[in-house]
């Protein structure tokens, strides 16, 4: 079976914050959407997200044939996917759901077209284990928001089509996003993972009351965090190697970090360390409430990536 065939039409299964999300990001592309979720009031919310975010999008850039018109709900999923080049399912993150949903889309989604899960942590043999048709079931996991974040991660099962990878990778990197392919299977994927080991390290030195929350938040995004917008730690590396480069880097200057590997710490996630990380988000948010740090750091995301954009 190919895969190879254009994609113009995308259903989204579940319409919460990520699936709205890919929607605008969808529309904002030109393309058409067909929404889909049970939900009480979900196109309304769907339709006011996507409002909310078509200024940021437009900052971005539209595409030729953007626009919200293109985008059409319903409660009937076979509906929606009956004629869907790709579905991007947001659902639910229990295995058992998954496989039972893909199933059910698997039944009604054309066989050339592409099912790809926004999953952060489920593995796709799983959720394929119980399709006719499982060699198109891919993960298309995005960082959220996905109509910002440029991150794709996109994996295959145990049996998924290398044709249908491939893709994938073609096609969310048609769109402008940055795919990445994961050549194996793991629990939260990469980089939750690789944010979950940052993270781990801030409790455990906030557990031993070495800084405040705020000021670990701060080590971050003041420092480190500022040249990760820029580049990944490897390509980092390289530079701290000087005009040797990555080769000095870990023949030398690397030696220095072994002591460092072997502190870091296993904190004990109890109710006093959570108790302790509330107090202390709380403290550091203020009277700011959660939509206004998030538009607020849209805003900084929007304006870094108009700057990557201009200086790559």
């Amino acid at each position: 079976m190919s895969y190879n065939k254009p994609i113009k039409r995308i259903a989204i299964v579940g319409t919460g914050v990520i699936g709205a999300s890919w929607a605008a990001q969808y529309l904002a592309k030109g393309l058409d959407v067909v929404a889909t979720d049970p939900g009480p009031n979900a196109e309304a919310a769907l339709r006011k997200y996507i409002d909310e975010a078509w200024s940021d999008l437009t900052d971005i850039g539209l595409a030729e044939g953007a626009s919200r018109d293109r985008l059409s709900f319903t409660t009937n999923m076979k509906e929606a996917l009956s004629q869907a080049d790709l579905v991007q399912e947001n659902g639910p993150e229990r295995p058992d759901f998954k496989m039972k949903l893909y199933a059910d889309m698997d039944e009604v989604t054309p066989v050339d077209s592409l099912l790809a899960s926004s999953s952060s942590g489920i593995t796709p043999s799983v959720i394929q284990s119980k399709c006719k048709h499982p060699e198109r079931v891919v993960i298309g996991h995005p960082f959220n928001p996905p109509h910002i974040i440029p991150l794709v991660e996109v994996v295959g099962g145990s049996k998924t089509s290398p044709d249908a990878v491939q893709q994938a990778l073609a096609f969310y990197t048609s769109i402008g996003k940055k795919a990445i392919h994961l050549k194996k299977e793991l629990p939260g994927h990469v980089a939750n993972r690789l944010q979950a080991a940052l993270y781990r390290e801030m409790l455990y030195l906030i557990e031993q009351d070495v800084l405040s929350v705020a000021d670990a938040d701060d080590a971050v995004s003041w420092g480190p965090g500022l040249r990760w917008g820029v580049m990944g730690p490897n390509l980092q590396f390289h530079l701290a190697g000087g005009s040797g480069g990555i080769q000095h880097f870990l023949e030398g200057v690397f030696a220095g970090l072994a002591p460092v590997f072997k502190s870091l710490g296993d904190p004990s996630i109890n109710a006093d360390l959570k108790q302790k990380i509330a107090q202390g988000v709380l403290k550091e948010a203020g009277p700011r409430s959660v939509d206004q740090l998030a538009e607020k750091e849209n805003e900084v995301l929007v304006g870094l990536l108009g700057l990557r954009t201009q200086r790559a």
